[in-house]
Order: structure tokens, then C-alpha cells, then sequence
């Protein structure tokens, strides 16, 4: 398998507080924000806090690969538990989880063609 971008994904209990925490207290440049969430420059990886879903201590590692279907079947294949099964999600990114053994979430994320994220967006 091979990963083509990482990212921490943290699902804060108070989303305008981290917000405002990552942004102006720490100083991260922002990357760019969607309707549920921002994603934060950090170094050569990024932060996005995501304002969708259940607060999550820690965090998850958010990692896109080529094909999410045929990376289900290559981890299973190695004995992999899957948390929940490869399918496309309301957002139209396709995503599966797995659950390391201390409880963070490995999300592995399929972006199609025509998703947004593979736009162009120079002039």
C-alpha cells in the first residue's frame, strides 16, 4: 500500500475554542476551511479540526491511499480488524477505519476525481 498524504484529524468537544486555539494562540497558518471543519498548516503535515461528529481524545491519523477498497482487502488479507467497512461518505470522500491497539483511529481516505480536494484552484 502506499500513502499519499497524512493528516491528524481531531474532533474537538468545543470546535470555535480549537479553532481559535490553533489559529491565534499557536499561530498555524490555515490551509483551508470547509462548512464542518479547518484544516491547519503544521510543518510538511497538516491539523484539520473537524466540527462533524463525536469528540475524540487523541485525535486520528488521517491517511489517503489510491484505492480504499483494494487497501480494505490487502489489511484484512494481513488480519486486520476493520472498525467500519470502505464506503463513500456524505462529504464524497470514500473512507475506512481502523483502530490501533491504543484506541486511535486510522482512517484511510480515498479521494475520487471530481472531489473538491483535487481541484485546481490557480487561475
Amino acid at each position: 500500500m502506499e500513502i499519499l498524504a497524512s493528516r491528524m484529524l481531531i474532533r474537538p468537544a468545543g470546535y470555535p475554542e480549537s479553532v481559535e486555539f490553533y489559529r491565534d494562540r499557536i499561530g498555524l497558518a490555515v490551509a483551508r476551511e470547509y462548512g464542518g471543519g479547518t484544516v491547519f498548516y503544521a510543518g510538511q503535515s497538516l491539523i484539520e479540526l473537524a466540527a462533524h461528529g463525536g469528540p475524540s481524545a487523541g485525535g486520528s491519523l488521517w491517511l489517503q491511499v489510491r484505492d480504499v477498497y483494494a487497501t480494505e482487502t490487502e489489511l484484512t488479507g494481513r488480519g486486520v480488524t476493520i472498525a467500519r467497512s470502505a464506503a463513500e461518505e456524505p462529504w464524497g470522500l470514500h473512507e475506512m477505519h481502523v483502530v490501533d491497539p491504543d484506541g486511535v483511529t486510522l482512517i484511510f481516505v480515498q479521494v475520487p476525481d471530481a472531489h473538491p480536494l483535487r481541484r485546481d484552484t490557480r487561475d
